[in-house]
């Protein structure tokens, strides 16, 4: 079964009309400032795809590079504002939906753990998107569609960090659900939600980041590689190891974690998958398969 993110597009089922109505804003403070009219119930957990949705229905206001910088100001696992450093940018190597490999490229979180959330949920998907500039084809972080299974939203856990018991309808209120899809989502071109960007490595650097290994991992260390400074994933395994161990209760990624495990996407490898063995993409008449950084308000 071969998968094309076209057969989407010719749906129109990731279609996400222009706002007509000037926005002026220019820096990621000025995005901060729409908090409130992005997060209509004041919460941004597990809500990444809210800040996706504001920039992208707005793409053809901005130029290429300030639609990008934008991206910058949000944490996909969070959903937390962010201020973009060379401090704050991670370096990941994720799967891509379509099977086709690795793809190496940069986030910005607010906080180290979300490397781990990212490793585990996260994957990389395309989407055309028209700017000021013209259209051209972005890499997104995506996740699954947690509304293929809107009944485990309400069902109820033990908070991680002691707080007693609660449910993401309480936790992660702008996730909700109708007709099998995440409300406001904009989806990739295989039916993904979009969570942020996947920033692209410097030109010619991608084969070396996915390449590139540590002798030993010293976290907080600062790379570089084509002029761009980032944090390296790598140096995070061990503290990631003992985090999985300790139940994931550091951090701010629970709520991520349990949005995205509903439907986590599911990668195949494209040659089994020409020879015909089965493929268990979603599919674009239907949102598909398939998180933040905490679990507080603002």
């Amino acid at each position: 079964m071969s998968i094309s993110g076209a057969s989407c597009r010719q749906q129109g089922l990731n279609e996400v009309p222009q706002v007509t109505e000037r926005w002026h804003g220019t820096t990621v403070n000025d995005l901060f400032r729409e908090y409130n009219n992005i997060f209509k119930h004041g919460n941004r957990n597990a809500a990444s795809h809210l800040w996706s949705r504001f920039l992208i229905e707005r793409s053809a206001q901005m130029t290429h590079e300030r639609f990008v910088y934008m991206f910058s100001g949000f944490c996909a696992v969070s959903g937390s504002p962010v201020r973009p450093s060379d401090y704050n940018r991670y370096k990941l190597t994720l799967d891509k939906v379509d099977g086709s490999g690795k793809a190496a490229g940069f986030m910005h979180y607010c906080c180290w753990p979300c490397v781990c959330d990212t490793q585990d949920f996260i994957r990389v998907d395309t989407r055309n998107v028209t700017t000021a500039d013209g259209e051209r084809s972005y890499r997104f972080a995506v996740i699954g569609n947690p509304c293929d299974h809107p009944e485990e939203l309400q069902h109820p856990f033990q908070d991680a960090f002691g707080r007693g018991q609660s449910t993401l309808q309480m936790d992660a209120p702008e996730v909700r659900c109708m007709d099998g899809k995440l409300q406001n989502a904009p989806l990739s071109d295989h039916g993904f939600v979009i969570i942020n960007m996947f920033f692209d490595p410097p030109e010619g650097k991608e084969s070396v980041l996915l390449a590139s290994r540590v002798q030993s991992a010293q976290p907080g260390r600062i790379s570089e590689m084509g002029g761009v400074k980032y944090q390296d994933e790598v140096e995070y395994a061990p503290m990631c190891e003992q985090r999985k161990l300790s139940g994931y209760n550091s951090g701010m990624g629970e709520i991520f974690r349990k949005v995205a495990a509903i439907s986590p996407i599911a990668i195949y490898d494209v040659e089994l998958a020409e020879e015909g063995e089965m493929v268990n993409m979603s599919s674009c008449s239907t949102v598909s398969e398939n998180s933040v950084c905490d679990s507080s308000t603002g």
